[in-house]
């Protein structure tokens, strides 16, 4: 089953739109977007610390302390103990991206930003643990998992360069554009098959009232 992370109603990232294609945020957003992180920046660093960061997360996700924390160490990938307005920026559209199920999008269309966030060490390689630790970013499915070390580990180390990562992101894009296609397949079917019903029963409607009114005459 998959992780699902959830938006709070009403909270300032609940309103900014985010690009179905490219998986960005529009200019006026991202100025909004710039305007609210000085706002949560009290001390005028043009940095987020752990605390203001936690205190973000908690007031706009249903993420516990743990995932936040986790979060923040990969973003804080220099160890200073701060992020700054790019790391956050990639960190709203990843969260857009979830809330909208819009994972498999997201990591195609920024395979290489998303690949050296998972590689912690810099080795220039990503391990299992390292997708199971943030899977509940990306909610990347076990079968999927699965698949991503048996068919893309192509050296055979158990480790993934970037470019075994990025064959297995056009492998997750192609079946999650097949699944939209199904889905838009069936939806279409689905119309139909109600229409139809409706114009048998509008049908049978008049039929049957008409009947009526010639037996009482």
């Amino acid at each position: 089953m998959r992780a699902t992370m959830k938006l709070k109603q009403g909270s300032f990232l609940w309103y900014l739109y985010l690009d179905k294609l490219y998986c960005l945020l529009s200019v006026r957003n991202v100025k909004a977007l710039l305007e609210y992180f000085h706002l949560l920046d009290v001390h005028r660093n043009n940095t987020l610390n752990d605390v203001l960061f936690y205190h973000f997360l908690h007031h706009v996700t249903s993420w516990n302390r743990t995932q936040i924390m986790i979060v923040f160490n990969m973003l804080d990938w220099n160890a200073m103990g701060e992020i700054g307005f790019d790391q956050f920026y990639m960190l709203v559209c990843i969260l857009l991206a979830q809330q909208n199920h819009l994972e498999e999008q997201f990591i195609f269309r920024h395979s290489r930003p998303v690949f050296e966030l998972l590689d912690l060490d810099g080795a220039l390689r990503i391990g299992a643990e390292n997708f199971h630790m943030y899977n509940f970013l990306f909610n990347i499915k076990k079968e999927d998992l699965r698949e991503l070390y048996h068919d893309f580990d192509i050296t055979g180390d158990r480790r993934l360069n970037y470019k075994e990562f990025k064959l297995f992101t056009i492998f997750t894009m192609d079946k999650y554009q097949e699944r939209q296609k199904a889905e838009k397949e069936k939806g279409k079917k689905d119309l139909l098959k109600k229409k139809r019903l409706h114009h048998v029963n509008v049908t049978l409607k008049q039929f049957f009232g008409t009947n009526v009114s010639e037996n009482r005459l």
